[in-house]
This record gives structure tokens, sequence and C-alpha cells, in this order.
């Protein structure tokens, strides 16, 4: 394993709770943390598993949401920063890109790219229009980086909003090496540290997992492109009831001795 700033290192557990991808449900979102507040023990862990931006409609409201539970359950007795982690999904990961757009070969294509893959809503609900970045995209760098400016003076601008990006991790682990938290992929050939951006576009590699994982007893996601709710194998489990696509919000309870032991939809 590692032990880097890109991850988060989870003290080991009695259980973790893990919540899917949330595509800016916040309805769902809601409750399913209303759901798992009262069922939550002490020594439990908390990951979201990423996406919590694209595709819905109340982004804003859903990013508020996840910090407002977040500052919940650090204030429960003896929990501490190291007990809940914020992952990375494919919709974090193409948002930041997008304030790099400026610098890309083809901006206009990539901007197209990212809205095919539900990164439109999110630009929406921090007051930008794509059919505006596009147009900024084909007149040059200048007028790109003017749009891609607004959108980041926006999010600036919205308590708590920058600093979730800032704490937002790649992948999870306990510390004991028996689980490891991603949110839509892994190449089971690599490490943790050597996997660039299979965490979020590998879906097919997470399939081929066939046997323990560097050591691991289970990889848990939270996105699976074909949706089809709470899959468990014999190394790997998926949580993905299709928010965002017209399904439910899944928060799964785990352990390593036991497997998915828990599941709240909403």
């Amino acid at each position: 394993m590692t032990d880097n700033r890109n991850f988060s290192i989870l003290s080991t557990p009695c259980r973790i709770w893990a919540i899917a991808s949330i595509h800016g449900e916040y309805d769902q979102l809601v409750g399913v943390c209303k759901a798992l507040d009262p069922r939550i023990e002490p020594g439990d862990r908390l990951v979201f598993l990423g996406n919590i931006l694209g595709h819905g409609p109340r982004i804003r409201e859903t990013v508020d949401q996840v910090l407002l539970f977040r500052r919940d359950f650090l204030a429960r007795k003896d929990n501490d920063i190291g007990d809940i982690a914020l992952l990375r999904g494919a919709q974090e990961e193409m948002w930041e890109k997008l304030f790099e757009l400026q610098f890309a070969v083809n901006p206009a294509e990539v901007l197209e790219w990212m809205l095919d893959r539900g990164v439109g809503p999110t630009i929406e609900a921090y007051g930008g229009n794509a059919q505006d970045g596009l147009s900024a995209a084909r007149q040059g760098t200048v007028a790109l980086g003017r749009w891609t400016g607004q959108l980041r003076d926006t999010v600036r601008a919205i308590p708590g909003h920058r600093d979730y990006m800032s704490a937002l991790r790649r992948a999870a682990y306990t510390d004991d090496g028996a689980l490891v938290l991603v949110n839509a992929g892994i190449d089971p050939t690599r490490p943790l540290d050597a996997q660039s951006d299979t965490f979020w576009w590998a879906n097919q590699a997470f399939e081929r997992i066939d046997e323990p994982y560097f050591g691991c007893r289970l990889v848990v996601r939270g996105y699976d492109p074909e949706h089809r709710g709470v899959r468990v194998r014999t190394h790997t489990a998926s949580l993905d009831g299709g928010t965002g696509f017209g399904g439910g919000l899944i928060a799964a309870c785990i352990t390593a001795a036991d497997g998915v032991i828990d599941v709240i939809e909403a």
C-alpha cells in the first residue's frame, strides 16, 4: 500500500459505511443520511465513494449536505478527521480538469467529451453555460480562461465548496490492507500508487478481479456503469443503484470479515 496524501488511510475499523455515487441527487442523499445517522456505531468509519457532482438537478445543495453530514459525523464522540474519507470520482476529476481547459490542445473537443459524460449540470449549478464554454474554446485561450475563471470564482465564493474539492482523495484503504475503496475501477496488476486515472475509468479492469488485490480481502467501488445495485463477488463489491439515472442511492456497511452486512437505499 501507500501512505501519501493522495489516499485516505482508515485506522482498522470494525465497520465502514460506504456511500455510492450521488450525482447531485440531493433528496436521495438526505434520505440516506436520515436512515444512516441512527445506525452509525462508535468506531465506524465513513467513506463517500465519489461522483457527488454531475448529472443531477441540485448539485450545490448536494455538496452542502455532504459537508453537513461530514461535520455531524466528526462531532460524534471520539471521531476525528481520519475516520472519514471523500473520494474523487470521474465527475470531480472532470470538474477539476475543466479549470485547465485553456491549456488543452483541443479544448472544444475535450469539453464536448466531458459534456457527453455528465459535467453539464455541474457547470450550470455554478452559474456557467456549456454552450458559452464551447464558444469560448473556439475563440481561443483568453476567452476560455475568462470563462473558466468565472466558474472558479463562483466555487470559491460558496463556503466550503473549494475546501471540499481540496479534501478529495484518489482512494481509501484500511491500515491493515484488508479493504480498498475506490470510485469506479482499479487495475489489478498495479499497486495503488501506480493507478493513474484507472480509479475513474477502469470499469472493465475492475470486473476482471478474480483474486485478492495485493493481499486485500475486498475492493469496493461506488460507480458501476450498468447501475446493477449491490453486487458482491469473492474479492469485489459494487454499490450503484443508479442515482442520477433514475435509480436509488445506496449506502452499505462493510467489514473485512463478512463483506457487505447492511444496506440502505433511498
